[in-house]
């Protein structure tokens, strides 16, 4: 055989003669993977979170995924090397993609309903990762037999076999580049996780009609799957992550989170994930809400605020709750509140659903980057940053409690809230309490009544608590201090440990993982004797 003969079976035909029609279906393949990775991450997350956890199991089985269609690509191109089949194939992974944003949300409470019964530990990695493969796998395995189907068509000899293969790769690479920028940038948060499926299932659709078209054939994969992609146009945004909630006021995507507000008759509340409870919440007779911000509030009365006012500062403002309480409770002794909050769109649900004062003062950026560059020292700093379920690393290492520290003014006071209380001794709230402890030489705890969070007050001042309880009996609001006092009656010195957090090792989201699994055997007690007794038909009622 001499080097110049070519490595294909059949000449190709129709646009395929056009070296250029190929590279761009490299461009569009590598850019709908990263397209459908990074969708698949904003999919998942409002179930079960967009931890790290969470996205290395989306890049382990999308690499699975891949890897076997590339061995799968391989073997069939050489076998028969028929690029009708190559974008037989590219029709199919079109459909199934434009799919995934209706079909996907029913499959993940499918599995998520039948794991719940079954799995006992790390809930949320198995639910993950077995939505992950029957969702995901199947159209990036498609996907990952482009590049070696694409080879065969494209080396005409060996002599620039390298550069055409250089070129191949180079364009699916600037495709992947593009595909990872435009749908966390731009289609995500303009036009929503769903449509940005659509989007890029579209490009696969036009890549496999137009070479069907070109060729005269295929007529009939190029009509049926046009048609299944328009149906699942039309179906898939009438499909909202919780689709079983008939109480919405608001439902949409930020760069950073899901975003859910509900209303009723009693109160507003903001959730950024489907499964995992409340997080901010305004009670419309302007009262107490009842959750850990009550408890918060003993914070200013610890300070020592030497000129009778307070400068506060909230580190994952949210939509200002603690800010609104701040300011109606203490603002007859002068309060001056001001929030760091890095998700935009929840600053503006936060002026628009939560009666959050223009007044108050939000910058949109990180909490710890934002004391990093900040000179200003406060009475209070509540620190109330999560990552869907978990505090972020970042913002749970000694080195950040120490920055805190330096924020403080004599006497001032960090209050913590950590939202998970777990059962073991060197579990993510004991962590956090031990980091703290090592900067702070007074710390005190009150667990929230009704819920699984903990307000954690620290200070270098030895009369914060001493000072509260003056305070506190002086107070004229009748409901304020009847919760006062029932934060007085709670409150716990903490004992410090040596489970301490840094910026090398704050494996925060395992540790969450683990107090979840806890959470969730103790909710599904009840649901598990009703199954074993009813059957399924006693889970319906």
């Amino acid at each position: 055989m001499s080097r110049k003969e070519s490595g294909q079976g059949k000449t190709p035909s129709g646009v395929l003669r056009h070296k250029w029609y190929l590279y761009l279906t490299e461009f569009f393949a590598g850019m709908s993977v990263m397209a459908v990775e990074l969708g698949a991450s904003r999919l998942l997350a409002p179930y079960f979170s967009s931890s790290q956890i969470v996205w290395t199991i989306i890049i382990g089985t999308i690499m699975i995924a891949m890897a076997l269609g590339n061995i799968y690509g391989g073997r069939t191109a050489d076998k028969d090397p028929d690029p009708d089949r190559l974008y037989g194939r590219i029709l199919i992974a079109a459909v199934w993609t434009a799919a995934i944003p209706f079909a996907g949300k029913f499959v993940i409470l499918g599995i998520s309903a039948l794991l719940v019964f079954t799995v006992s530990t790390d809930f949320l990695i198995w639910a993950a990762f077995a939505t992950c493969m029957v969702v995901f796998v199947f159209p990036l395995f498609l996907l990952g037999t482009v590049t070696p189907s694409l080879v065969k068509y494209t080396v005409s000899s060996l002599d620039d076999s390298g550069k055409t293969v250089g070129t191949l790769g180079a364009f699916n690479t600037i495709g992947s580049i593009i595909g990872t920028f435009i749908p966390t940038f731009v289609t995500i948060p303009a036009v929503g996780t769903a449509v940005t499926f659509l989007i890029f299932s579209g490009i696969l659709l036009i890549l496999g009609i137009i070479y069907f078209a070109a060729a005269h054939r295929g007529t009939a994969k190029s009509v049926t799957a046009a048609v299944m992609f328009l149906v699942c146009c039309f179906a898939a945004p009438s499909v909202g992550f919780a689709f079983w909630e008939n109480d919405l006021v608001y439902e949409g995507e930020s760069v950073y989170n899901y975003l859910q507000v509900k209303e009723d008759d009693r109160e507003v509340a903001l959730s950024t994930n489907v499964l995992f409870g409340v997080q901010s919440v305004r009670m419309k007779n302007g009262g107490l809400t009842g959750m850990y911000y009550d408890y918060a509030l003993a914070a200013p009365l610890m300070a020592e605020k030497p000129d009778g006012s307070a400068d506060i500062l909230i580190l994952g403002m949210g939509t200002g709750t603690y800010a609104v309480q701040c300011m109606k409770y203490f603002d007859d002794s002068g309060v001056s509140v001001e929030g760091v909050e890095i998700d935009r769109s929840i600053t503006d649900l936060a002026r628009e659903y939560f009666g959050l004062p223009e007044s108050v003062n939000v910058t949109e950026y990180d909490g710890r980057a934002f004391l990093n560059v900040c000179e200003k020292k406060y009475d209070v700093i509540m620190v109330d940053a999560y990552q869907d379920i978990t505090i972020p690393f970042q913002m749970s290492s000694r080195e950040f409690f120490a920055l805190v520290k330096s924020h403080l003014k004599p006497g001032g006071v960090m209050v913590v809230n950590m939202n998970m209380r777990s059962k073991d001794s060197d579990g993510i709230n004991s962590c956090l309490s031990d980091t703290i402890a090592e900067q702070f030489p007074e710390v005190w705890t009150v667990d929230v009544s009704g819920s699984t969070n903990r307000e954690l007050f620290a200070s270098e001042d030895s009369r914060i608590t001493e000072r509260f309880r003056e305070r506190a009996a002086e107070l004229d609001d009748g409901e304020l201090h009847a919760m006062m006092g029932r934060v007085n009656d709670s409150l716990t010195e903490y004992i410090a440990g040596d489970n301490i957090l840094t910026d090398d090792k704050a494996p925060v989201e395992l540790l969450g993982m683990s107090v979840i699994d806890d959470l969730i055997q103790d909710e599904l007690v009840y649901y598990r004797e009703v199954f074993r007794e009813e059957g399924i038909s006693g889970l319906l009622k």
